[in-house]
Parts: structure tokens; C-alpha cells; sequence
């Protein structure tokens, strides 16, 4: 018998995470992250009639998803798709509602959250997976697992929302409506024109935002850029007052609890007027998120009171959460500042959503103005078969837990009016 040494028995335990854990063995973060979960999704707190599970084969990875309606075939669809950071959680207070209204509902983990593939992902990694035609791929894919050639609509919340709005736009034939939450969709890209023939008139290069905002007193910095930064997983992932209350400080301040929501357009995209907008948007530019909202934190009073996320449920965001980190949520921001994946949407160039399309938020979201002219265009041009705005009182950023039963109204109600 081969003797086990010291060494092949550290290298044993870090093969397998929580073994090594609970050993007080250093595990990678891959390895780390890759650990399987303890407990079933929802930990007992998902409502009787959704069900969890694990579908492979969806454009390469292994995708978590919630259901509901499900036991009955030939149904409908109907695709929800969560932001950041959230997960298919989010979406539990509204399943039912429209399940009981005759659809399938699902409701997956986004790539590289909660318990889907893509969670191991490091800074340094390949940002393709994670690149905007790549998660319409994802969610193609997924639909099709799940026995539908097209769904009635797809409805995006936050990061969720240009998924959402990129599916209806580049597969109207499957996606055939869309209800778009939380941020609007600005359009696509315009290509130049006639140049051949023309000599375009030179153009202003265009300000750099970080640099303006660096340039305020006190210096400021734009949410977005932070979540580019190799620094900001371990920040949220680790903070100084702990997951869950990182978390509910973040819930807190983004909600329509917070007093300071007041939103309103801004006037131009311009260092000035995004100073307008709170800090958990414009940040201190010293500060990482977790110091940024720690001001913000509820206190045990108004967490106790807190109905709409209670702290057993919030306690299902800071176990997944602390069980993968953040930077599969973050390398989606990163996308964009990568001009070989951007470039990518350039295909679609001039194209606007056809399908039915409606948008829902909450009066106390600032998500709705936080670019200036999005909301507008979303409205007059981006969109051709717009339904109309509905800004719900009583939620601010998390609309779809804040107000549920309203949420999953309209939806039904912009639902229904596409199939008539």
C-alpha cells in the first residue's frame, strides 16, 4: 500500500473544496468557487410549486434554473432574466402569479452567478462567454433545453434588461415580446455613412467621463468603471462588515426605503449632472463599493420591518454569493471596454425592436435616468411597437421584489395584449 504523505494528503484535500475547507486548508478560487452548494437552492424559503434544477448542454455550460408551471406541457413561455447582483431568486415573488395564469416560467441563473457555469471565472480570463451575443446565445439555448421553440416574452430586470432587449432584437422569431425592467434600452450603434463619397466633418473627441469625474470636488468615479477593476470582487466578496450586511446595506439603498431616492432626468451625459446621481451610482473615488454603502446600512429596526426582502431571504443572496464571489457578474462590464466583443454588436447596426415591447421600474429608481436620452430614445425610436411605461410606486431599483403583485399584473396584462 502506497504510504500517503503529507503532501499527496494537501493535494487530496484541495481537490475537493469543502473537504479542505473544513480541513483549514488554503483552496484556490476556482476551486473555491466550483464547490457544490450544501443546500438545495432557496435554502426552504422558494414558494411551494417552483422547482429547481440543473440543465446541461446550454452553450457549453451547465445551467441552474427555477420553474414554475411546469407540470403541464405544451404551455407557453415565458423567460425572466435577472441583474446583477441578483439571481434567478429574484424572481420567486412573481412566478406563480404567472404560472397560474396558464404559462411555463423560467427563470435561470444568469452565466457566471448563483449556480449555473461560469461562476469559477478569474479577472484574467477570456471575457467572450461573457459578451453580450453570447448570453442571447445562452438564453436561446436554454429555451429550446427546456421544449419551446419561441417564447411569449422575455422580460430582463437591470443587467437582465439589455439581455432581454438583445434577444428581441436579434431573434424576434423566438423571443416575441419583451418587457424591459429597471434600464432602458438605448438603441444600437450608428455605423458611418456615405463617407466614401463625403469627407465627414471632423468631430469633437468625445470627453473621457472617468477623467471628468476624477476632476470634481470631491473626486468622484462612475459605479461601472469600478466594476471593471481587478479590486472590486475581493471588495464585495469580503467586506469589512461582512456579506450579508454588504448586501443589505446595497438592497437598502437602491430601494424605495431609501429617503434619498428622488430620480429625474439629467440634462446631458456630463461629469456635472452624473454627480447628481447617488453615491452607489457616482462613487467617492477612494472608496469601493463595500465602504460606499456602508454609510447606507438600515438599521435593526427598519430591517426588521423590511418585508419585501426579509433577512432569511436576503441570507440566500450572501450564501451563493459567498460561495462564488462576484466576478462572474463582473466580467459583463468589462465587455464592453474590449473592442473586439463590442464590435460584435456593430452586425446590428440600425436594427430596432420589433417585437411588442414595454418597460416597468420603480418612481424611486434611479436606473431609469442614470443615462441621459435612454429612456426617450428607448420610447421614440429604439423600440417600434411600444406598449408603454409603467413607474410603480412603492419600489425603487428591485421593482420585481419590491412590488411583486403588480409586477406579474402588467406583465399578464402586456402578455395577453401581444396574443390577442
Amino acid at each position: 500500500m502506497a504510504t500517503l504523505t503529507r503532501r499527496r494528503m494537501l493535494q487530496a484535500l484541495t481537490t475537493t473544496p469543502l473537504v479542505a475547507a473544513a480541513a483549514g486548508v488554503a483552496v484556490p478560487r476556482a476551486a473555491r468557487a466550483q464547490a457544490a452548494p450544501e443546500a438545495p437552492y432557496g435554502a426552504g424559503t422558494l414558494p411551494a410549486g417552483i422547482r429547481s434544477r440543473l440543465v446541461s448542454g446550454v452553450n457549453g455550460i451547465t445551467m441552474h434554473v427555477l420553474e414554475a408551471g411546469h407540470e403541464s406541457p405544451g404551455r407557453p413561455g415565458l423567460l425572466l432574466v435577472h441583474g446583477f447582483p441578483e439571481l434567478a431568486y429574484s424572481w420567486r415573488k412573481v412566478m406563480l402569479p404567472l404560472a397560474a395564469a396558464g404559462f411555463h416560467v423560467m427563470a435561470p441563473d444568469q452565466r457566471g452567478y448563483g449556480r449555473s457555469g461560469g461562476t469559477d471565472v478569474r479577472f484574467d480570463d477570456d471575457l467572450a462567454p461573457f459578451s453580450t451575443l453570447n448570453r442571447v446565445r445562452d438564453m436561446l439555448a436554454l429555451v429550446n433545453a427546456l421544449g419551446h421553440r419561441d417564447v411569449a416574452c422575455v422580460v430582463g430586470h437591470d443587467f437582465g434588461s439589455p439581455v432581454a432587449a438583445w434577444c428581441a432584437l436579434t431573434r424576434p422569431d423566438v423571443f416575441r415580446a419583451v418587457v424591459m425592467m429597471s434600464a432602458p434600452f438605448g438603441g444600437t450603434a450608428r455605423l458611418p455613412f456615405n463617407t466614401a463619397n463625403v469627407a465627414p466633418a471632423a468631430a469633437a473627441p468625445a470627453p473621457d467621463m472617468d477623467e471628468g469625474l476624477a476632476a470634481l470636488t470631491p473626486p468622484r468615479k462612475h459605479y461601472q468603471t469600478y466594476y471593471t477593476t481587478r479590486e472590486a470582487n475581493e471588495n464585495m466578496w469580503k467586506p469589512p462588515q461582512g456579506l450579508q450586511a454588504f448586501l443589505r446595506a446595497y438592497y437598502h439603498a437602491k430601494s424605495a426605503d431609501w429617503p434619498g431616492n428622488a430620480p429625474h432626468p439629467l440634462s446631458a451625459n456630463t461629469p456635472e449632472q452624473f454627480a447628481l446621481l447617488p453615491r452607489y451610482y457616482v462613487m467617492d473615488k477612494g472608496k469601493g463599493m463595500a465602504e460606499q454603502v456602508a454609510a447606507d446600512m438600515p438599521t435593526a429596526a427598519q430591517i426588521a420591518a423590511c418585508q419585501w426582502l426579509p433577512e432569511r431571504e436576503l441570507a440566500i443572496y450572501a450564501s451563493e454569493y459567498g460561495r462564488t464571489g462576484f466576478q462572474g457578474g463582473l466580467q459583463s462590464y468589462r465587455v464592453g471596454r474590449v473592442p473586439r466583443l463590442s464590435a460584435e454588436l456593430t452586425l446590428f447596426a440600425g436594427r430596432t425592436i420589433d417585437v411588442p415591447a414595454t418597460f416597468i421600474s420603480g418612481k424611486s429608481d434611479w436606473g431609469v435616468f442614470q443615462r441621459a436620452g435612454s429612456f426617450e430614445t428607448m420610447q421614440k425610436s429604439a423600440c417600434t411597437n411600444f406598449r408603454g411605461v409603467h413607474l410603480l410606486d412603492g419600489a425603487g431599483h428591485w421593482v420585481q421584489q419590491e412590488q411583486p403583485a403588480k409586477v406579474a399584473e402588467l406583465v399578464l396584462q402586456f402578455v395577453r395584449g401581444t396574443r390577442a
